[in-house]
């Protein structure tokens, strides 16, 4: 064991403050790293803030790791000290049922070990995220950082990047494909460069027409302002896919009515009972598919940050003190980040 140094909330009422507790010394596949930038997602203040009823304190959030492996265990192959590597969502798995051996670790049948807030799968003790100085997890869990990519931007990529990356490509998206994206914060700006650079017609759906601009910046070729009857209903029947990121309660139903027949509605914001309900016959009468998708598999994960330094695709970034990591949750519940904190660890040790 060691000591490590990291941001944590004791209680679901109280703010992130500076906590020290023990991380274990690596095991025989075990990487441990130096963390140099980890991504701040809305998950984390859901798991903060106990919003979905299963933290556990004190809790460490954190799940888009960047750093650099300082020691490994001594059956580990992949990696070497001074590797520049990624750590997402998951730090372990069952490994051997269905799911695990088909490289899709996050539907593991006796469920993944999270990043944090999850029991570890060997000594119980309570898994502490990458708002840390360092961690140690299993070289399976472990991905490496394609030399092209900017180690800050690239953080995002293990979340917010693989979770519209793996949709997008297990539904098959390809060139002259019409694909639409709802909503623009950290995964829809992500959604949108995944679906051009596999060649699709891209449209994003905003309530807000002064997102217009941003979303062709982003690579957009069309905004829908999906408050405007008119311009939903020349929309009809017309798109393949739409990629739903958005996190908040909104009507299916006017979007179902812009697939075409066999299009598919792909859920990847919501994890909560959708409301109000969806008309059965919107899906019925035209053979189309209301689908979820949760992140990514660790090979896909791999796959995805290959695919963003082959096509130069990266995360608009705000680079962060941890400081001021409660300033941030304040500012990303009000809608104020383009699109994603990364906090810089070297500010954890002032």
């Amino acid at each position: 064991m060691y000591t490590a140094i990291g941001y944590a909330a004791q209680s679901a009422t109280t703010p992130l403050a500076p906590m020290s507790f023990e991380r274990r010394s690596p095991r025989a596949d075990d990487v441990a790293i130096e963390i140099l930038y980890c991504g701040v997602c809305h998950s984390d203040i859901h798991q903060a803030r106990n919003e979905w009823g299963i933290a556990v304190y004190p809790l460490m959030p954190g799940h888009e790791i960047v750093g650099k492996v300082t020691a490994v265990g001594a059956s580990v192959t992949d990696h070497k000290v001074g590797d520049l590597v990624g750590v997402g969502c998951m730090v372990d798995s069952c490994r051997h049922c269905e799911a695990c051996k088909s490289d899709l670790e996050q539907y593991c049948l006796e469920g993944p070990t999270m990043t944090y807030a999850t029991p570890d799968r060997v000594d119980g003790s309570n898994t502490m995220g990458g708002y840390s100085d360092s961690i140690v997890v299993s070289e399976h869990f472990v991905v490496k950082i394609p030399a092209k990519l900017d180690l800050a931007s690239a953080a995002p990529i293990l979340c917010a990047g693989i979770t519209t990356y793996s949709p997008l490509k297990h539904y098959g998206v390809k060139a002259g494909d019409k694909v639409g994206i709802l909503g623009m914060g950290g995964l829809g700006h992500m959604g949108i460069k995944f679906a051009k650079a596999m060649g699709a017609e891209v449209t994003l759906f905003t309530r807000s027409a002064s997102k217009a601009e941003e979303g062709r910046r982003q690579g957009a070729d069309h905004v829908i302002v999906s408050t405007d009857a008119e311009q939903m209903k020349a929309a009809a029947g017309s798109f393949d896919f739409l990629l739903d990121t958005i996190p908040v309660q909104h009507d299916l139903n006017p979007y179902l009515d812009v697939l075409r027949f066999d299009g598919v509605h792909i859920l990847v914001g919501l994890i909560e009972p959708v409301d109000p309900p969806v008309n059965a016959a919107k899906l019925v009468l035209g053979r189309k598919v209301l689908a979820g998708s949760l992140i990514g598999g660790i090979a896909e994960t791999q796959e995805v940050l290959d695919f963003c330094a082959e096509h130069g695709i990266t995360c608009d970034i705000e680079m962060l003190d941890i400081r001021q990591i409660n300033e941030a949750y304040a500012r990303m519940i009000a809608g104020d980040v383009k699109y994603r904190f990364v906090i810089d660890m070297t500010t954890l040790k002032a």
